[in-house]
């Protein structure tokens, strides 16, 4: 008999999504939508909207009060973003 090389089918589409540049992005748009889930309900209901710009999660809010308070809370935000993900996909976290 001979013996089949069998894989885990996560670890082929993984390798396939970073053969073809698309591991990031799709990392990236995980990242973004777990901001809600994350930052919790009270702060997403002030969230207008958010994206990503070279390493940096832009997230726009409505309450300038808030603002000031999540920017001191910056680096908890990037920790806590990148665990939820599983990877590091951002560096830094800026309200507007």
């Amino acid at each position: 008999m001979f013996r089949r090389d069998v894989q885990n089918i996560k670890d082929l589409i993984l390798r396939n999504l970073r053969q073809q540049g698309l591991e990031m992005p799709l990392l990236q748009k995980r990242l973004v939508e777990a901001w809600p889930v994350v930052a919790g309900e009270t702060i997403a209901c002030y969230t207008l909207n958010a994206y990503i710009i070279n390493q940096t999660l832009y997230v726009k809010l409505s309450a300038p009060a808030l603002r000031a308070d999540l920017s001191m809370r910056r680096q908890e935000f990037v920790s806590r973003l990148n665990e939820y993900v599983g990877n590091q996909v951002i560096a830094d976290v800026r309200f507007c």
